[in-house]
């Protein structure tokens, strides 16, 4: 596994297992946020993990689309009012955006320049 070009997936991951552990750890209070943030967590580490195994994997787009989800799920799940839950899932999801899509974006432009 080269970390140079995986950097990405390992920042997928790990914002991944920080939303799976926030409601035993740091998020418990928050009953209404345990289930969102294991299930999007959830997607988000099998996302990242896949891609890092070298199986292919799901492209960026769709972890940076596990990433918006986990973002918005606060205000959708209505744990807004939960700090501890409702940061760890702005904070995980918003890294996860903005990795993945930097990303995309410079493999993009690699692409257009070797074409």
């Amino acid at each position: 596994m080269d970390l140079s070009r995986a950097w990405p997936d390992l920042v997928a991951f790990l914002a991944g297992a920080a939303a799976v552990l926030a409601p035993f750890f740091w998020a418990g209070g928050a009953s209404n946020a345990a289930q969102p943030l294991l299930v999007l967590g959830a997607l988000l580490l099998v996302s990242a993990l896949w891609a890092l195994l070298g199986a292919g994997g799901a492209s960026s787009w769709v972890t940076a689309a596990f990433g918006a989800l986990l973002v918005v799920s606060p205000w959708a799940f209505g744990f807004d009012g939960s700090a501890a839950a409702a940061w760890t899932a702005w904070i995980a999801g918003a890294a996860t955006v903005i990795v993945t899509l930097w990303t995309a974006s410079q493999i993009r432009g690699r692409a257009r320049v070797n074409a």
